[in-house]
This record gives structure tokens, sequence and C-alpha cells, in this order.
């Protein structure tokens, strides 16, 4: 069960998160603004309720995670959204990073494999606030070629490898967040920012070490 009232409690609970992302390296306001705007208990069971607010994953079912707010935060800054860019997501999930790049104005596309997952988020009234946000179920793999190039991809699962047709769907100058290496337990992935350059290439920036669930090829009915 999902509860959608927004209290003051839950409002207070949110600032306290937001100062604690700011206070671990978060400057970009509006990404912290989405973050503070967006009720992340929504996103999750309502027994969930007074810890959706710690800054930390939690299991949504389908063996898939809700993101760390401070993960979530950490991509976001790294994609360097611009109002009405063209975002594609791999790996809906939660939603709960798509809502905050949609918060940011982003025209946000949104791939997810699971079909429970998809057509969970299909009927969730929150967000349907969100005119900017399109789901769409696939594989992450094969990106929305029919809807690229993009000028943003964000990727929300450990990829084993860069995928070459995501690289493909990206604008020359547009901008990829994502991590990448083996997935598993104990297993880490170095975030990545890849630019495209007009050849076809990608420049690499190396950042932080996290740990995403696998980014997997397919469709899971």
């Amino acid at each position: 069960m999902r509860t959608f009232e927004d209290t003051y409690r839950h409002k207070g609970m949110r600032k306290q998160l937001v100062d604690l992302v700011r206070q671990k390296g978060i400057s970009d306001e509006r990404v912290l603004d989405a973050l503070l705007n967006i009720p992340r208990h929504f996103f999750m069971d309502s027994a969930l309720d007074k810890t959706a607010y710690e800054d930390r994953a939690f299991p949504i079912g389908e063996g898939q995670t809700i993101s760390q707010p401070y993960t979530v935060a950490y991509q976001s800054q790294l994609l360097e959204v611009k109002p009405f860019e063209k975002v594609l997501e791999i790996g809906t999930g939660s939603a709960y990073q798509a809502s905050v790049l949609a918060e940011m104005g982003a025209q946000v596309y949104t791939i997810e494999r699971q079909k429970k997952l998809f057509e969970a988020n299909k009927v969730f009234p929150y967000l349907k606030k969100y005119r900017n946000l399109k789901l769409f179920y696939g594989d992450g793999f094969e990106g929305l070629p029919t809807y690229g190039p993009f000028d943003k991809v964000i990727v929300t699962a450990a990829a084993p490898f860069i995928p070459p047709k995501l690289v493909e769907q990206l604008k020359t100058g547009g901008k990829m967040v994502i991590p990448v290496g083996m997935s598993g337990e104990g297993q880490v992935q170095r975030m990545l920012r890849l630019t495209k350059r007009a050849d076809g290439g990608v420049d690499e920036e190396a950042f932080d070490n996290f740990s995403f669930v696998p980014m997997v090829e397919g469709r899971n009915h």
C-alpha cells in the first residue's frame, strides 16, 4: 500500500535529507530543490513511511531498489540537465530518479525492462503531474532510437560495458552518466561521464565508486 499525503512532518524530514545530501557535496541548487519538492515516501510502501527519508536505497520488488537519494542527486548533478533537454533514462525502477529529472524541467524518456514495475508506474497517480515524463517498456541496451537523438542519457543500473546503441542515440556534445563495472555481492562500479565527440567517439571522465543493481539485457515479462 502507498499513501499520498504529504504532511509537515514529511516536509521536515525531507528538508533534513536535503541538508545531509548538501553536506555530502551536492551543490547544484536545482537538484537539491527537486529532492525537496518530491515526496519520496509516495514511491514506497506506506510501511516504510518513517524510513523513506533516510539516505539509503530500499527494495521495491522484482530485485530492484529505489536508489539512495545521494546517488540520485550525484548522477543528476553530473548530468548537468537544462530545462527542455531530451533525457533518456535506462532503468525507471520506482520512477524517483525520472521524477527528479522531470522536476528539473527535462523531457524525460525512461525505459523499464521489468513488466510489473512498468505497469505499476503507468497507474502511479503522482507521475501524472509530469507531462514531460514518458514511460516505456523495453530493453535498455537498445535505447529508444525512434525518439533520439538525446541531449543526455542516464543509466541507473550497473552496466558491464558502455552500450554502443546508447552512444549512437546521443547528440554530438551530449553527455551520458553511467556506472560501469561488474555487479554482484561486494562489487562496485565507477561512475563515468561520457561526452560525445563529432567523430562519434566519446571523451570519458571518471568519478566516484557506487554499487548498483545489474543492468540486464532483454525484457522481463
